[in-house]
């Protein structure tokens, strides 16, 4: 009876012990294998590029003339999100098909005041989110007809220019316009020129983006309709032909000032401005004389569509009227060949793109007032 018991005893123990090894050995791998899935987890988390739960933080500056804002974006690694400043579309899914011709949301007369109470920075604020850096463009859920640089020659016309960055903005986008807003600066106190500052921002905007149109606007100038599309046509183009200033009627048919529109072919033809007129005059009688010399003519909007208020003020110092503009425009036609685009000399001084705007200022060679 002793024996058998014992023997009884030492099968159990055996047994016992069989029955712990085992599931020690399931325990072994049931923690081994949520170790591997703790580690693949980990590398998926670390590794994967399309996971939206990676962020890496940037810092960006968005810079306009002398005023600089600053702030921190957080970017993905996926390339669908919007990064920085920059404006997408809508909907990234779709095909986009082409703008309509007329757009659809064109409100017709404006309202312009220029009584303007807010400072540049509530404007950028207002304005610059739909926009991406330097001041480009693109229509949202449509593929606009044309790419125009918007092309405006400057020196010390801040309070103006904030006027018609309010305005000018709005109006494009309605417009449904691929653009872009350049500001040419001539650097320095010597005597201003016009034609050159424009020529000179035909070529620099080229070089940021392939423009197929060119609008060259006076800064000064705020249109009152915005059927007035800032846009090319079949000949060169005069969009400011009924200005408050002159009672809203044309003053002549020669008339070329103001706000023009070319193609880029139609601007090779004529050469592209002269570089010669220093000081105040002449230089859109002699685009005037190149355009019909060349076999175009000048088209116009009706004078209700084409509208304009200036915005008054005082001749700018070094740009006083030049009496030996006058004879140069007699000579537009044997000088057109050697004096534009193909002649022009400047330097480029500094590149801001700002929120609104991109501002290029360039030494162009001005001789002193």
């Amino acid at each position: 009876m002793i024996l058998f018991c014992s023997i009884r005893s030492g099968w159990a123990t055996q047994h016992a012990i069989f029955r712990t090894a085992k599931m020690m050995r399931k325990l072994s791998f049931l923690v081994a294998l949520v170790l591997l899935s703790l580690v693949s987890f980990a590398g998926v988390l670390l590794y994967s590029k399309d996971s939206f739960l990676t962020y890496l933080t940037t810092t960006y500056a968005v810079a306009n003339g002398n005023y600089t804002f600053s702030g921190r974006v957080k970017e993905t690694e996926d390339p669908k999100v919007s990064q920085g400043t920059t404006h997408m579309p809508a909907s990234m899914n779709k095909t986009l098909g082409p703008c309509t011709d007329p757009p659809p949301n064109l409100l017709g007369p404006l309202q312009v005041e220029f009584n303007l109470s807010l400072t540049l920075e509530e404007v950028i604020k207002e304005i610059s989110p739909a926009l991406q850096e330097g001041g480009r463009y693109k229509p949202p859920d449509c593929i606009a007809i044309q790419k125009v640089a918007i092309i405006i020659p400057f020196r010390n016309r801040h309070v103006h220019l904030k006027q018609w960055l309010y305005y000018l903005h709005p109006m494009l986008m309605r417009q449904q316009l691929d653009y872009g807003v350049y500001v040419i600066n001539q650097d320095g106190d010597g005597l201003f020129n016009r034609a050159k500052l424009m020529n000179t921002g035909y070529v620099e905007a080229l070089k940021q983006y392939d423009y197929d149109c060119f609008v060259f606007s006076d800064v000064d100038l705020i249109p009152l309709d915005d059927r007035n599309i800032y846009k090319c046509f079949d000949n060169p183009r005069h969009l400011s032909v009924a200005i408050d200033k002159f009672n809203y009627v044309l003053p002549s048919e020669t008339l070329f000032g103001g706000v023009s529109s070319f193609f880029k072919n139609q601007f090779l033809k004529t050469n592209g401005f002269s570089n010669t007129y220093w000081g105040w005059g002449g230089e859109d009688d002699d685009m005037c004389k190149r355009t019909l010399f060349r076999g175009m003519s000048i088209s116009r909007p009706d004078a209700e569509t084409g509208r304009y208020k200036m915005i008054v003020h005082n001749r700018d110092l070094h740009n006083e009227a030049n009496p030996e503009n006058a004879e140069k425009v007699g000579h537009a036609e044997t000088n057109m060949d050697e004096d534009g685009i193909n002649s022009l000399k400047y330097t480029v001084k500094e590149i801001v793109k700002g929120a609104l705007y991109t501002f290029i200022t360039v030494d162009i060679q001005a001789p002193a007032s």
